[in-house]
C-alpha cells in the first residue's frame, strides 16, 4: 500500500474503527468531537467528498495519511509516514475475523458521558493506598503507571476517588475498592518497554495482572512492549499494535477461567498469522489460581 491507495480509503470508516463516531452529519460533511482532547462542541470535520478533514481547535487537516501521522503523535508512538501507512495496512487487514473491525455506515451519536474527571494526580489517597497494599502492589510501581482522579458522577451527584490507567482513546480504567469501571471510552492500554523495538509483546487481560508481573520484576519494568485489554471486549483493538512490528515472542495472561481460555485459543489462532511471531501461553505460571493478580496474592499471603 502506498500513499495514492491509502488516501483513498474513507475517514469515516478509519474513524468508526477507532470507536470514533460522528456527532452530526450533514450533505456535505460529517461533525465529530476531537480525537485529539477533550471537548464539549464538535470541532473535528470530515469532508466526504474530498474525504479530508480539518481540526478547529488545533488549527490543522490534511488526508488520512496526515490524520494517522497526527493520531499516532498524539499517542506517542512512532509517526512517520511509513509508520502510518504500516498502521493502516494493519487496521484494513481483513485476515482474522477475531481481531478485525466490522465498519459500518457512520451515524450520528450523542455523547454523554455520566462520570466526569474533576482532578488528576500522583496516588495519595490513604484508601487507595492501602487497597494497592491489599492487592499487592507497592506504592512505586503503581505510581509509574497509575493516576489518583477525582471523579463526579452528575447521575447520582456523588464525588469519589479512584486509580485511574489511561487508555489509548483518551479514557482511564477505574478501579478503587467499591468501583470498577472505566472514564470516557472504553479502550486498550499501551505500554511501551524500557527498549525501543523490543523483541517481545505481552498481553494482559487487566491492570492488576500487570502490575503484579511487574512486581516480580522487582521494579526493573518491562524490557518489552505491554497491552492491558481492560476488557476482552476490546480484544480487536490491538490488530494495528502487532501486526508487521518485528515482535519475536507475544506472551499472553489471560484468566484460568472460560471466557480466558476461549481469549487464548482466539488469540493463538491470531498469531498463526503472524509470520515470525511464537506465542507462548503464561497460564501455567499462575494456574490454578484464576488470574495473575490472585496468584500473586497468594504468595504474598494476601486476600480481599
Amino acid at each position: 500500500m502506498n500513499i495514492h491507495e491509502a488516501n483513498k480509503i474513507s475517514m469515516c470508516e478509519i474513524l468508526t474503527k477507532l470507536s470514533i463516531h460522528p456527532h452530526k452529519i450533514n450533505k456535505n460533511n460529517a461533525w465529530y468531537f476531537s480525537p485529539f482532547r477533550q471537548e464539549r462542541t464538535p470541532s473535528f470535520q470530515v469532508d466526504l467528498y474530498k474525504n479530508r478533514w480539518y481540526d478547529f481547535g488545533e488549527a490543522m487537516g490534511g488526508d488520512l495519511v496526515d490524520f494517522i501521522c497526527a493520531y499516532l503523535k498524539h499517542h506517542k508512538e512512532e509517526n512517520t509516514k511509513s509508520d502510518a501507512l504500516r498502521w493502516i495496512r494493519n487496521m484494513c487487514d481483513n485476515s482474522v475475523e477475531l481481531l478485525n473491525f466490522h465498519p459500518k455506515i457512520p451515524q450520528a451519536v450523542e455523547k454523554d458521558f455520566a462520570l466526569i474527571l474533576k482532578n488528576s494526580r500522583s496516588i495519595q489517597h490513604l484508601g487507595l493506598i492501602n487497597y494497592l497494599e491489599k492487592r499487592g502492589i507497592p506504592l512505586f510501581i503503581a505510581q509509574k503507571y497509575l493516576k489518583e482522579l477525582h471523579v463526579y458522577n452528575k447521575d447520582t451527584g456523588k464525588k469519589f476517588f479512584t486509580l485511574g490507567l489511561p487508555n489509548e482513546e483518551g479514557g482511564f480504567e477505574l478501579r478503587n475498592p467499591f468501583f470498577k469501571g472505566c472514564l470516557r471510552t472504553k479502550a486498550i492500554s499501551f505500554i511501551r518497554g524500557k527498549i525501543s523495538k523490543p523483541q517481545g509483546i505481552h498481553i494482559f487481560e487487566g491492570l492488576f495482572d500487570y502490575l503484579s508481573v511487574a512486581c516480580d520484576l522487582k521494579g526493573q519494568f518491562f524490557q518489552d512492549d505491554a497491552i492491558i485489554l481492560n476488557s476482552l471486549s476490546c480484544l480487536r483493538q490491538i490488530n494495528p499494535y502487532i501486526r508487521n512490528y518485528g515482535y519475536e515472542t507475544a506472551y499472553t495472561w489471560m484468566d484460568n477461567d472460560h471466557a480466558g481460555e476461549n481469549a487464548t485459543v482466539m488469540l493463538a489462532e491470531f498469531f498463526k498469522t503472524q509470520e515470525g511471531i511464537t506465542h507462548k501461553i503464561m497460564n501455567n505460571v499462575y494456574a490454578p489460581h484464576k488470574d495473575v493478580n490472585a496468584w500473586h496474592m497468594s504468595q504474598l499471603n494476601l486476600s480481599l
